[in-house]
């Protein structure tokens, strides 16, 4: 190519190709910058979900209402039915929890029975990174 001539040189650029910039920290201001004002204030709730979780609040909160329903057991058959939903919703939930920190640990106990098979150094670091970990009480 003749050295005068690169300003009229073509630039092809093909999908995929060129530069790429990327952020990698997730943007999760989206779901409550959706909030409208009449529903409430975006970043009271945004505090609010950094505090605790909308599942954990409903947690707290399904716990606190089994607890007030068995302890006034006069309600109409309507009430014991949502209750009794309500019941197996949580029993539900629970059941969902207990079955993926299984999976994890699992995982995790076959990753390390991996390591330990093939021994050396990596095997000794990872044990001495661990038995802290399961020694100290949570």
């Amino acid at each position: 190519m003749i050295p005068w001539l690169w300003y009229w040189a073509p630039q092809v650029h093909f999908p995929w190709s060129g530069s790429v910039a990327q952020q990698i920290a997730p943007d999760t201001h989206w779901f409550f910058s959706s909030i409208t004002p009449e529903a409430g204030d975006a970043r009271i709730e945004e505090q609010a979900f950094a505090v605790a979780s909308y599942g954990k609040q409903l947690g707290l909160i399904t716990e606190v209402l089994l607890e007030l329903a068995q302890q006034s057991p006069r309600a109409s058959a309507k009430v014991q039915a949502s209750i009794a939903r309500l019941e197996g919703i949580r029993d539900e939930i629970e059941r969902l929890k207990s079955s993926e920190y299984e999976r994890v640990a699992d995982t995790l106990a076959e990753q390390v029975r991996t390591i330990r098979q093939r021994g050396g150094a990596r095997a000794r670091a990872l044990e001495a990174r661990l038995k802290p970990l399961l020694e100290s009480p949570t």
